[in-house]
C-alpha cells in the first residue's frame, strides 16, 4: 500500500506539491491526471525515491523510499524521457537491470522482446519513439517489481503501439499482482485502463475516487417541465449543473440515478430521460468551482 500524507515539495519559491494526501491500495491501476505543471511527475519521483519531499510522509508498505535500497528494489519508474538509454542496446539493458533487481526474469524479458519483435543489438537512439517506449516497458515488467510507475505512458504513441503496451501491462498485473501508477493528461486512457484516478491541480489533490463509483454517482437528466426549474426546486440532491435549452432542462447531480430521478419526478415532468456522462463531462462538472481549466485535458 502507498500512503501519502500532507506531502509538500518546494523548490525555492515554487511549491510543486502543496500538502497532498493519497492512499493507493495494492493491485490497483491508478491514474494521476492533470495538466502540465500540476505536480504529477514530481510526485512520481518522490514515490520512487529520486526526490525527498520537503515535509510530510510518503511510505510504501510502511517504509520510507528515499535512500532505502530495499524499498527501491520493489519499484520501477519509467520516465517520460528515454534519453538516458540512448547508447545502450536491449542486451545491455537486460544485463544492467538484472544486476539491480533480484526478481528480474530473463525468460519474461526474452519472451516479450520476441513477441514485439524488437532488435536486441541496435542502440536505442536508432529506435522510434514507440520502440523506445516498448523497450523500457519490457525492462520494467521483467524486473517483476511490486510497483510500476509510468510518467505519460502512452504520450505520442500511435494506436497500435498503445495496444501493445497496454497488453504488456495488463498481463503483468494479472500475473504478478502488480500495482501500476501512471500519469496522464488524457482522460480516455484513464477511463480505459484505471480502477481509480486522482486529479492534481496546482500541486493539490482535488479529486481521488474509484472510477466505478464516480460514473454511478453523477447523473445527467434531461426533462421537460411546465415551468423553469432551478436548483432550489431540488433541495434533496446536490446539483452540479442545471441549464435550460429550448423546451428541455438538463440537470447534472450527484446521488445516483434512482435518487436524482425520484427528486425530478416530484416536479411532474412531461418527459424525462437519463443520459450517460463521459468521464470528461464528469470531471468538468465535479471540478466546477475549484478553478480547474478542463481545456487542458485531452479526450
Amino acid at each position: 500500500m502507498i500512503e501519502i500524507k500532507d506531502c509538500v515539495m518546494a523548490y525555492n519559491d515554487t511549491v510543486a506539491l502543496d500538502g497532498i494526501s493519497l492512499t493507493i491500495p495494492d493491485g490497483c491501476s491508478y491514474g494521476l491526471l492533470g495538466a502540465n505543471a500540476a505536480g504529477k511527475s514530481t510526485l512520481m519521483k518522490i514515490l520512487c525515491g529520486i526526490y525527498k519531499q520537503t515535509s510530510g510522509s510518503v511510505k510504501i508498505d510502511g517504509m520510507d523510499v528515499y535512500d532505502n535500497a530495499e524499498m527501491k528494489s520493489k519499484i520501477f519508474f519509467i520516465d517520460d524521457e528515454t534519453i538516458q538509454f540512448s547508447s545502450m542496446t536491449l542486451k545491455e539493458m537486460k544485463k544492467y537491470y538484472s544486476a539491480f533487481y533480484p526478481d528480474f526474469s530473463s525468460e519474461l524479458f526474452d519472451r516479450l522482446v520476441a513477441t514485439v519483435g524488437l532488435p536486441t543489438d541496435r542502440k536505442l537512439h536508432t529506435f522510434s519513439k514507440g520502440m523506445k517506449r516498448q523497450a523500457v516497458m519490457i525492462c520494467g515488467v521483467s524486473c517483476r517489481t511490486r510497483y510500476l510507475l509510468i510518467d505519460e505512458a502512452f504520450d505520442g504513441l500511435d494506436q497500435t503501439m498503445r495496444s501493445i503496451i497496454k497488453k504488456i501491462l495488463i498481463d503483468a498485473m494479472l500475473d504478478n499482482e502488480l500495482t501500476v501508477i501512471f500519469s496522464s493528461h488524457n482522460l480516455g486512457e484513464i477511463d480505459e485502463f484505471c480502477d481509480r484516478a486522482g486529479l492534481l491541480y496546482n500541486g493539490k489533490v482535488v479529486f481521488d475516487r474509484e472510477l466505478d463509483d464516480v460514473e454511478s454517482d453523477i447523473v445527467k437528466i434531461r426533462a421537460a417541465f411546465d415551468r423553469d426549474i432551478t436548483a432550489d426546486d431540488l433541495p434533496d440532491i446536490e446539483i452540479l449543473h442545471i441549464e435550460k435549452s429550448g423546451s428541455l432542462t438538463e440537470i447534472i447531480a450527484k446521488g445516483g440515478t434512482a435518487k436524482v430521478r425520484t427528486a425530478a419526478e416530484k416536479l411532474s415532468p412531461k418527459f424525462m430521460d437519463d443520459i450517460r456522462l463521459s468521464l470528461k463531462e464528469i470531471f468538468i462538472y465535479e471540478m466546477e468551482g475549484v478553478g480547474y481549466d478542463s481545456s487542458k485535458l485531452d479526450d
